[in-house]
């Protein structure tokens, strides 16, 4: 049974204020208003929650706590438990990861006619980008420009992104956009062709560009087919656990492991790309996630301990939508694209209580004040959360609306028994997208010469908040990036000599000079979900 009958009365009270609701909307928040409430209910700002680092690129600055034990934390293997003289991979470019941004940057290498070779811990997909559902921006439009979507992009992350970063996200959006079209992409488009575009949290223009409620789904498919068609090696369920250097301090390949028989195997390679991701299934601050399941942050690891520097690494995306009621589908994502297309959020006396279009930061940071400091939340089994009137969108845009627009959203739900059509539904945060990740430069390079990063394992280009539909965006134009110059660049390299693992020990040294005692290893691979009586 969907609800008790105390969430009935509940509901019908939204239902009974949708008229009134319908043409009412809170004006936007002023930017002292905004910063005020951040300060306040944002977990970004909660300063107990983070630790400061005591060794590595990034001493002294501070990560959260789950991350700072897995960043401090010993590898798991040692220098001397490897035989690195005989390579079981020999590539060109290696790509660690195998969703969105690994698998763009391993088409381009190919273009590039160079050996490109995939390793993923799970299989090709299973990825956020396949979790991504309301969409992906370009301003290609003639009511928009690349200018236009800076200043969103560039003010929506507080202004802290790196602006080169921010350039080369905006002005390769238009082209990103028409190769994802070419490989296959089924955008949603006109009678004639036109693409159908949405307003997004924090856009001055309608610039989504979306399939459906599933466009990472129907992205992460088409790019792996490309990737699988054109015979590109995929080594899965092999997880990078250790980046190799020469004797110059380069990298030149990666340590992996079976993830099934635990054998360690050596990649060779004259160039490296990160690709591995965020960290949802950290569950930073007890929140649920909307992340794929090996979203554990490794790629940080593993670029931090090879002497890669962080950036903005204490920065979160807690999404604003995450599913609060039924407990099966807790923490799901529920898209932006929801309040694009009309519904508002509402607290337990019916009232609309923000702008439905603020950015995310703050959406999440006024349903944390409405559920705490206010006290109209609705309560649940699993916590709180607000309604989002979902029934407001056919209220508005007609009957059909959601089953054209956003079905997964409908087929979501309607297996517990809850019409998105006719009942709103329970919302909180979730744990959603590291805005922060290792420091790149335009052509994707790390701090690590050769060690290249894309996608969400990059930080930078979002500063310390990002935009719906960026992501996506970040994932193609960064992952293409990557895997261009990564190509370039190995076409001017020697095979690596002189395969060393010596930073291993460089780094345990210094976690025993910082007087760092720890049993944990790291990168973490998977999540620990096992039950324990206690």
């Amino acid at each position: 049974m969907y609800r008790i009958d105390r969430f009935n009365e509940l509901a019908k009270i939204v239902a009974e204020k949708r008229p009134v609701n319908a043409p009412m909307e809170p004006r936007r928040m002023t930017a002292d208003e905004k910063d005020a409430l951040l300060a306040q209910f944002h977990p970004d700002y909660k300063q107990g929650e983070f630790s400061e680092l005591k060794v590595g690129p990034n001493k002294g600055g501070k990560v959260p706590t789950q991350l700072a034990e897995l960043l401090q934390a010993h590898s798991r293997i040692s220098a001397d438990s490897v035989d690195l003289s005989a390579p079981d991979y020999d590539t060109d470019v290696l790509i660690i990861g195998g969703g969105g941004a690994g698998a763009s940057a391993a088409i381009e290498a190919d273009d590039a006619g160079v050996r490109s070779m995939i390793v993923t811990k799970l299989r090709i997909g299973d990825a956020n980008t396949m979790m991504a559902e309301g969409g992906i921006q370009a301003a290609d439009k003639p009511n928009d420009s690349p200018a236009i979507h800076y200043v969103d992009a560039f003010g929506g992350g507080h202004f802290a992104a790196k602006p080169e970063l921010v350039a080369k996200l905006v002005t390769k959006a238009p082209e990103c956009i028409l190769w994802l079209n070419k490989l296959g992409v089924e955008f949603d488009k006109e009678p004639d062709g036109t693409m159908v575009t949405t307003h997004g949290g924090g856009t001055s223009r309608k610039r989504m560009h979306a399939a459906k409620d599933y466009s990472g789904a129907e992205i992460m498919r088409t790019l792996r087919d490309e990737v699988i068609n054109r015979g590109i090696p995929v080594i899965d369920f092999t997880a990078a656990i250790e980046i190799i250097l020469d004797k110059t301090g380069k990298a030149a390949g990666a340590v992996l492991m079976n993830m099934e028989t635990k054998e360690l195997l050596v990649a060779r390679a004259k160039t490296v790309i990160i690709a591995t991701g965020g960290a949802g299934r950290l569950h930073y601050q007890g929140f649920p996630t909307s992340n794929h399941y090996g979203a554990t942050a490794d790629g940080l690891i593993l670029g931090y301990r090879a002497g890669a520097k962080l950036l903005y690494a204490d920065t979160l995306q807690y999404h604003p939508t995450g599913t609060a009621y039924p407990e099966q589908i807790f923490g799901a994502l529920v898209t932006e694209k929801v309040r694009s297309l009309g519904a508002k959020l509402v607290n337990i006396d019916g009232e609309v209580f923000m702008h439905p279009l603020e950015t995310r930061d703050v959406t999440a940071a006024s349903i944390i004040r409405e559920c705490t400091e206010r006290g109209k939340g609705i309560k649940t089994d699993q916590g709180v959360g607000v309604w989002l009137d979902t029934p407001m969108i056919e209220y508005k845009n007609g009957e059909g609306t959601i089953e054209k627009r956003i079905p997964a959203m409908l087929r979501m739900f309607g297996k517990y028994g809850i019409d998105i059509r006719k009942e709103p539904i329970l919302v909180y945060p979730t744990l959603h997208y590291q805005n922060g990740g290792l420091d790149i430069d335009t052509y994707g390079v790390t701090g690590v010469e050769n060690l290249y990063a894309a996608g969400e394992v990059a930080g930078g280009i979002h500063g310390r908040n990002r935009l719906m539909g960026n992501s996506l965006l970040d994932v193609i134009v960064f992952g293409r990036n990557a895997g261009i110059y990564a190509a370039a660049k190995a076409k001017e390299t020697a095979v690596p000599e002189g395969l060393t693992l010596e930073h291993i020990a460089a780094f345990d040294n210094e976690l025993d000079a910082a007087g760092i005692t720890t049993d944990i290893v790291s990168p973490k691979l998977l999540p620990d979900y096992a039950r324990r009586d206690k």
